[in-house]
């Protein structure tokens, strides 16, 4: 993903900007949270130096988008996009700050960054969550991707080894839920 451009992205209510390891202040909220943690590949953070040495990390196929509230630039979440060796395929992951889940945040941000991946040509989105984590699935459903499948045993994380669900969205399912959003809203007002 080195080559592909790195906007900034603004919706109704976010600007979503480049993340960087100084966002890790704010940031280390969300990665020292056990419940938000939970369904993550490692454990709860213990110090800030932790989670600002986790945002360094040098991933050059990987762009992450920090969650800012228009108006105010500190970090309450971030989404990030990694382009897979595939090309023109790319997985996509979140976190939010517990304060500010259950508002529409993240599938506000996460649907800004679906939009700029598939104007970039990308023909294939991908995210993998824990089957048990039921709010990362209705999102992942609610934005029109579709189960994939369930990889048995597939992550060996800080709370054992646990499956994963595969989730994939393709333009077109990504155009049908807009649609579909849409329909939902005028049948509301009417």
């Amino acid at each position: 993903m080195t080559n592909r451009p790195f906007p900034t992205l603004r919706t109704a209510r976010l600007v979503l900007r480049p993340r960087t390891p100084d966002d890790a202040v704010t940031l280390f909220a969300a990665f020292a949270d056990v419940e938000a943690m939970r369904y993550w590949s490692t454990g709860p953070h213990e110090t800030v130096e932790q989670t600002h040495a986790y945002l360094a990390q040098d991933m050059p196929d990987w762009r992450a988008w920090a969650i800012t509230l228009s108006g105010d630039d500190r970090a309450i979440g971030f989404v990030s996009v990694g382009e897979d060796w595939k090309g023109n395929v790319s997985e996509i992951g979140y976190m939010l700050l517990r304060a500010h889940w259950r508002r529409g945040i993240v599938a506000e941000a996460v649907s800004a960054v679906i939009e700029q991946v598939f104007a970039e040509g990308q023909r294939r989105l991908y995210a993998d969550t824990d089957p048990e984590n039921t709010g990362s699935r209705a999102l992942l459903e609610g934005l029109g991707f579709k189960l994939e499948g369930v990889l048995r045993a597939e992550w060996e994380t800080h709370i054992g080894v646990r499956d994963t669900a595969l989730y994939g969205l393709l333009p077109d399912d990504w155009s049908a839920a807009r649609a579909e959003k849409i329909e939902r809203t005028r049948r509301k007002v009417a």
